[in-house]
């Protein structure tokens, strides 16, 4: 590894596998670039960095910014369930069953 070129991880999961590959790239490598440069689209041919959205270090960023030293790039799948809609729906269920006050919502 020379001077310019650092070290990173590339991490994208699945129910029922994950991946966690460390990578060294060129400083001033996007994440895109680095994405592409792990191989990880390889092996997990499902990801289209067109419409899922990556991240560094659980925060979303853009494909065009820029990893530092020991960052880990995370490629995120979409959401099965709307968290709202879930929410509402299992509060909804506690109230019919009586475990939560049908008009405030509070359990019992």
């Amino acid at each position: 590894m020379t001077e310019q070129q650092i070290s990173i991880e590339v991490a994208y999961a699945t129910p029922d596998k994950q991946a966690l590959l460390e990578v060294v790239i060129e400083g001033g490598t996007t994440v895109e670039q680095a994405i592409k440069a792990s191989g990880i689209i390889k092996r997990f041919p499902e990801i289209d960095l067109n419409v899922q959205k990556v991240g560094i270090w659980n925060r979303t960023c853009k494909l065009s910014d820029f990893p530092k030293v020991g960052d880990r790039i995370e490629i995120y799948r979409s959401l099965i369930a709307d968290p709202k809609e879930a929410r509402r729906v299992r509060a909804e269920k506690a109230k019919d069953e009586g475990r939560a006050n049908k008009v405030t919502g509070a359990k019992l």
